[in-house]
């Protein structure tokens, strides 16, 4: 069984990894990290890989470089994975996602979003394109940290 990891570097993508590292290693599964870079100095720049007068000159294998070490800092026993695209749209990202998903077959995918709860699947999202693939579980992250037992023991009581 593995567990796969879509992984950009964003702030929930850390807490989907390092989710993702806690399950695996507590039962013994390996984690992949996948991170789909499109190879648009603009894109990179948008979403925080890459600023405009970096010493390093633009290149997707700076900015997979800069991903991988993110994933180390997570999971360090994760398998890094890039995957380079020409096109940063959503579904351009989620489509290699899911290429991926089908050729490695994970039992899950953890995905770090906070837009999924629209899964009527906004255009915008990468994970809406990735929960839709039937073929897999999906673990939604939303939160960094997740719930103490005392939070779920006080939503539990709410509901009893």
């Amino acid at each position: 069984m593995t567990f796969l990891a879509p992984f950009d570097g964003s702030y929930l993508a850390e807490a989907a990894l390092m989710r993702a590292s806690e399950y695996g290693e507590a039962l013994d599964e390996d984690v992949i990290a996948l991170s789909v870079v499109p190879d648009d100095e603009a894109y990179a720049t948008s979403v925080g890989w890459y600023e405009t007068g970096e010493d390093e000159p633009f290149s997707v294998s700076y900015v997979t470089g800069r991903l991988r070490d993110g994933v180390d800092d997570i999971a360090p026993d994760a398998t890094f994975r890039d995957e380079r695209i020409d096109d940063g749209a959503a579904a351009a990202i989620a489509a290699r996602i899911t290429d991926v998903a089908d050729e490695i077959r994970p039992s899950v995918v953890f995905l770090g979003t906070d837009n999924v709860g629209e899964i009527a699947q906004p255009v915008t999202s990468v994970a809406g394109g990735v929960a839709a693939n039937a073929t897999y579980d999906v673990h939604i992250v939303r939160y960094y940290a997740p719930p103490s037992i005392s939070e779920i023991q006080l939503e539990k009581g709410a509901y009893q």
